[in-house]
């Protein structure tokens, strides 16, 4: 089968995982050596060295090499026992091994909510990301969608070093670990849709009249539809750090110039952090790394990967939503939120409530319901939930169901296979109070309603937010992007919506949640930005974006948690994504791999765990957290109390406007802080000419003060450009707790 030249479809098998913790017993452990090491290692050292020594002969099995990586890092994969693995620390060239552990993944309004056009913008000044190719990470792809149809792609650009063809994958772990583990698609195929959702968002095709059964109807688009997509499968119902190393090192060795990887791992820990390895590679190969924030949210410093050389995403809710109406025969009508993927007849039927039927929590309660009419369910009470009320609706004959409800999460659900509509407290209020005042009371209900602009923006509740574990010396995550219910393609052959028990709907385009899907309009919107200023680094692309992020919602006011408290920079970073504004941001803040460099090397770890992450091509003796980074975040601990503190930031600005620019710098104060920022007026005379400041942070220790946070703006004297970065002032958190 011939495939579409805008795709290459590349396997790399996921397998799983087991920590054995006897010698004799072997696990996939990824093994970091010097670059010059790296040709001896796999065959003279491995094999001399490991299984010789070790093993010593006889009819015992060898140990097995899983991977070489020789791009992004330095090293390979391979199972080993204990005793081989020691025997391999003895080994010239030898830097640090661990073993491996579990990763996992974490359209039709988005251009419009992105102010996207074909008239003016970044969309025509990129030519729609033209054959900017982006890899995405992730579980495959769906060649069949429509949404990777060819039309209107040109041939595969020069650049690319890789191949196309239907099936590559490395299956050598796999083998390894489980000789007999069933592989059901022995391809780059995706049977879970979610790799298809995820590169379809970043780069789709147009395609007319898509809809997920009548919601969100329109024309679906990816961020950068004429960009390319470079397909690399390394998840299946999981994933290990190995084969994640594996699609990356490939990726890079054939020439992607943007990687979205909607993907967490557990390991908080830099040195043993694949994606922060791999990051780290790939950012020296001048590719800009997407990460998704991962989905632990809304507590404090639950993001795991706070990776420098990644741009880490959020994710955000847009202002749609969707819906089905109530209406009263009083004439009154309540809009609220239903995703029942069907057309059905619930018109003026009874209306039944009472305090003790409303809790629902059993198919007993709803039995006695009368046939034929539309319950209350409250699921705010003891023992209510919406899930397993799902569960148990299909079991009654119940028509149809109101269900009174405070859970953040149920707004992203998709999941009703019963004809229903969820309403808040305050509006069953109103209803009940229309039953109160009626003998007879009787409702209709009509579904598949897409409502746009009556909700502002917020951020998703189980968005991730910082601090990072793994390091809290950057603001973390770096930007917001539409991350709830958002409308891409999807495998028509994976069980999409249930309607009752036993029927399993399919769907061609899907509704997905999460900061996965936020991952790849950040990874879209970089192609674009690559497309328009090729000569701009990974840094610069990712300046551009942050400091043109608006931290306002769509009503021109701060953005809010979805429940209606203030978001910080711990949960939006520098605010939501502007791509139209990143394409010109008047001001980038540039920084090198050497900068990286530096920065590793102030984290106060190994030599082996420093070179794990950088390989050692650099010169390691002038560490510096100076990071010339977009934002800017002061941490103290509570052990502080009463004291007060200063924290100084130096930080250097090029001009990438036209010609001669003058910039005075504005402040948003945190709380009970000041800020001092020496010079106050920038003046450049040429375009990319760079300027340097320091910025003060003077603030005093309270142990109730949680979180205080501000911003800088760089004002152009004409008004045409504002570069804003975000600031905070916060606890830090301990490493175990």
């Amino acid at each position: 089968m011939e495939l579409p030249n805008r795709l290459t479809l590349i396997i790399l098998s996921r397998f799983l995982l087991a920590h054995n913790v006897h010698s004799g017993k072997r696990s996939v452990y990824s093994t970091w050596t010097n670059p010059p090491s790296l040709r001896h290692f796999p065959h003279t050292i491995f094999a001399n060295s490991v299984a010789h020594t070790t093993l010593g002969g006889g009819d015992k099995p060898e140990p097995k090499r899983i991977y070489i990586y020789d791009n992004a890092l330095h090293g390979f994969s391979a199972l080993l026992s204990k005793d081989e693995l020691q025997a391999l620390r003895k080994s010239p060239g030898f830097i640090s091994a661990y073993a491996d552990d579990i990763a996992t993944p974490d359209t039709t309004h988005s251009y419009e909510f992105l102010s996207l056009n074909a008239a003016t913008g970044i969309w025509p000044t990129s030519q729609y990301g033209k054959d900017v190719i982006i890899g995405v990470v992730d579980t495959g792809i769906w060649p069949k969608s429509p949404s990777f149809n060819d039309d209107g792609m040109t041939e595969i650009p020069a650049k690319w070093k890789g191949i196309c063809q239907e099936a590559r994958y490395f299956n050598t772990k796999l083998r390894a670990e489980n000789p007999d583990f069933p592989i059901t698609v022995n391809s780059a195929r995706d049977t879970d849709g979610h790799g298809t959702h995820v590169a379809s968002t970043a780069a789709g095709n147009f395609v007319d009249n898509v809809s997920f059964f009548d919601y969100a109807p329109g024309t679906a688009r990816g961020v950068a539809p004429r960009a390319r997509l470079a397909v690399y499968k390394v998840l299946w119902s999981g994933g290990a750090p190995s084969d994640i190393l594996a699609g990356i090192d490939q990726a890079v060795v054939d020439g992607v110039d943007v990687l979205s990887i909607s993907l967490s791992n557990r390991n908080t820990n830099l040195y043993e952090n694949p994606l922060a390895i791999a990051s780290f590679g790939a950012r020296e190969k001048g590719i800009l790394v997407s990460l998704s924030a991962g989905n632990r949210g809304p507590s404090f410093a639950t993001l795991r990967s706070g990776i420098p050389g990644a741009v880490v995403v959020a994710s955000g809710a847009v202002d749609r939503w969707f819906a089905g109406t109530l209406t009263m025969e009083n004439g009154k009508m309540i809009t609220r939120w239903s995703t029942f993927p069907a057309k059905v007849a619930v018109r003026n039927l009874p209306l039944i409530y009472n305090e003790t039927l409303s809790a629902c929590n059993s198919t007993e309660l709803l039995a006695e319901a009368p046939d034929d009419s539309i319950i209350i369910c409250d699921v705010t009470i003891e023992n209510g939930s919406f899930p397993f009320l799902m569960q148990d609706l299909p079991e009654s004959n119940v028509r149809a169901a109101i269900i009174i409800a405070d859970d953040l999460s149920i707004f992203r659900s998709t999941s009703f296979p019963h004809p229903g509509v969820v309403i808040t407290p305050a509006e069953a209020q109103e209803v009940i109070n229309y039953m109160s005042s009626n003998s007879a009371p009787r409702v209709t209900i009509d579904f598949q309603e897409t409502v746009l602009g009556t909700k502002p923006t917020a951020l998703s509740d189980d968005s991730s937010r910082g601090l990072a574990r793994s390091y809290q010396g950057i603001l973390k995550p770096d930007i917001l992007a539409q991350g709830v219910c958002f409308l891409a393609a999807y495998n028509p052959y994976n069980s999409g919506p249930r309607i009752g028990k036993n029927i399993f709907l399919s769907t061609d385009y899907d509704l997905l949640s999460g900061t996965s899907v936020a991952c790849p309009h950040i990874s879209g919107v970089a192609a674009l930005l690559k497309a328009a200023h090729p000569e701009w680094s990974p840094a610069a692309i990712q300046s551009a974006m942050m400091t043109t992020a608006n931290p306002l919602d769509n009503t021109k006011k701060p953005i809010r948690e979805v429940d209606n408290t203030l978001a910080t920079p711990l949960g939006i970073g520098s605010g939501l994504v502007d791509p139209n504004r990143a394409l010109d941001p008047g001001l980038i803040y540039d920084a090198s791999q050497q900068d990286l460099v530096n920065l590793v090397c102030s984290m106060n770890f190994t030599r082996e765990q420093t070179q794990t992450i950088t390989r050692s091509n650099y010169n390691f003796l002038t560490p510096s957290s100076e990071l010339n980074y977009p934002s800017f975040i002061a941490i103290y601990n509570f052990q502080q109390n009463g004291m007060t503190l200063t924290q100084r930031f130096r930080r250097t600005v090029t001009n990438v406007g036209e010609g001669v620019a003058t910039y005075k710098v504005t402040i948003e104060v945190p709380e009970n802080t000041t800020i001092r920022i020496q010079p106050e007026t920038l003046v450049f005379g040429k375009k990319y000419e760079k300027q340097n400041y320091l910025l003060t942070i003077r603030y005093r220790v309270y142990s109730d003060s949680g979180f205080r946070y501000g911003l800088i703006n760089w004002v152009e004297a004409t008004g045409k450009y504002l570069v804003r970065s975000p600031i905070m002032v916060t606890s830090g958190v301990e490493e175990d707790s």
